[in-house]
């Protein structure tokens, strides 16, 4: 399948990839074309960028979450019928999962997509130097597979003579690869950032004009037609069996109520894409400003996002909090992450001290450490001693949401803890030589900081849809 393709990397974070890949989209997207977008990573917010640009969903393509296969038809799925394809990528384009590993880097999704790789070069305060980075970075892996060089924060001036430098060093080491163009130094390419990353698109009043406004000055700056060839040069990717199983719209939907506004924003589409396949109905609510949950629910699902920046008005919803402790206390099924798990607390402190009380369903404070706690993939697996209390506490129809050996892929990236983070599950790390207790894993209640990658255990999502089935035949009763 013919599938015109790039991604965008960096030698290193905050080398701008997210504000570059933006304006690419943008200027494609005034040309005229279908464009898609993905993310290398966990990360959400990034894909935030992406659908405000575009108007459609970013995908997120992980290495850790997704087998080689299955990431090959995520892909596809998502880019076939686009004109074009932007992937940002993350970190630097070798860093994977640990120190010494280019395992889940943007080049290891880079080479198993085979993908075209355009290197963003920061060019400020340097010249002969940028030459041996460029350089360091091809050589360091053999199908590094970078087909063209974005020289970033240059002048117009400057570079004429920077691409001529630059491409004459790479010929005289063998390699034919282009400048494609530079990024002049504009606040329309500074995005706010704060302590998970960048500030959500929600949040950036105009971003819109300004990635538009990017967009036009990339367009007048950036070779978007060679940019272009190198995409459609992509090779043709195999399209591997799609082993998903098909919706049945026959079923009747049940209804899953969840949490969608600026504190609560971090969902992968993945996860999303699996629980409407089997039957959902996902019904949008703000706890911060609706009154009530969706009508005709019976299930609840509490992402994660900034709820340590709306402390107060969340706090003042009383109503809603009242009503989300009650239904959950009385065995409605309920999967909260992160943001969502801090927002079940009795009470939540901010960054500058003040205390609000939240819903109470959690018995304790979730509270800021001014550091990153946990950062990085894990595998959740249920806790040893807490088989027993697990199966004792759940209904006789239902079974626990995690059994002993089983393993559901996640990440953790949070500077907020908990006076009573769980210890019904434990996270391990991918290499094994890190683990800690998490998760309150109660009956219908699945609630702790690390985010879940559901596709990576579709049983996991197969019981808490059943409960929900469960819950919803008993209201019926009712």
């Amino acid at each position: 399948m013919k599938i015109p393709r790039i991604l965008i990397a960096a030698p290193a974070s905050g080398s701008g990839k997210t504000a570059i890949s933006c304006a690419l989209m943008a200027a494609f997207r005034e040309r005229g074309m279908k464009v898609r977008a993905c993310k290398c990573g966990p990360d959400y917010i990034d894909p935030m960028f992406h659908r405000e640009v575009l108007g459609v969903d970013s995908r997120n393509l992980d290495l850790f979450f997704s087998g080689k296969k299955e990431l090959i038809r995520e892909f596809i799925r998502h880019a076939s019928g686009a004109d074009i394809t932007v992937t940002e990528g993350v970190m630097g384009y070798y860093d994977g999962r640990g120190m010494d590993t280019d395992a889940g880097s943007s080049y290891d999704v880079a080479r198993t997509l085979h993908m075209p790789v355009i290197l963003v070069v920061p060019c400020r305060g340097a010249a002969l130097s940028i030459a041996a980075l460029v350089r360091g970075i091809i050589e360091f892996r053999k199908d590094s597979n970078i087909r063209g060089l974005l020289l970033n924060r240059v002048s117009q001036i400057l570079y004429p003579g920077l691409k001529e430098m630059l491409e004459q060093e790479l010929k005289k080491s063998g390699y034919e690869i282009p400048v494609v163009g530079y990024i002049p130094e504009n606040d329309a390419f500074h995005l706010e950032s704060r302590h998970l990353g960048l500030v959500t698109p929600r949040e950036l009043a105009n971003l819109k004009e300004q990635t538009d406004q990017a967009g036009e000055i990339l367009s007048g700056s950036v070779e978007l037609e060679q940019i272009l060839r190198i995409a459609e040069a992509a090779p043709e990717i195999e399209s591997a069996e799609d082993e998903t199983v098909p919706a049945n719209d026959s079923v009747k939907k049940i209804r899953i109520a969840i949490a969608q506004d600026e504190a609560f924003c971090f969902y992968y589409k993945a996860n999303l894409e699996m629980l409407e396949k089997a039957g959902c109905e996902l019904a949008p609510f703000s706890p911060l400003q609706d009154k009530r949950l969706p009508e005709n629910i019976s299930g609840l699902i509490l992402g994660g996002g900034y709820p340590e920046l709306y402390g107060k008005k969340l706090s003042e919803n009383r109503e809603l909090l009242l009503e989300i402790r009650e239904r959950i206390d009385t065995g409605t099924p309920c999967l909260a992450e992160c943001g969502g798990f801090m927002y079940l607390h009795e009470e939540m402190k901010d960054e500058n001290g003040d205390i609000y009380p939240m819903a109470g369903v959690i018995k304790g404070l979730t509270y800021p450490t001014g550091r990153l706690v946990r950062f990085g993939y894990v595998n959740i697996e249920a806790a040893q001693e807490k088989e027993e209390e697990n199966t004792e506490s759940l209904n006789a129809e239902s079974e626990a949401y995690l059994r002993l050996g089983e393993k559901i892929r996640g990440h953790e990236f949070h500077y907020w803890t908990s006076t009573d983070a769980g210890n019904d599950c434990i996270a391990i790390k991918p290499d094994g030589k890190r683990k800690w207790e998490c998760i309150h894993m109660k009956g219908n209640l699945f609630a702790g900081y690390p985010h879940l990658y559901l596709p990576s255990m579709p049983e996991f999502a197969g019981r808490f849809v059943d409960r929900c089935k469960k819950w919803m035949r008993r209201d019926q009763k009712d």
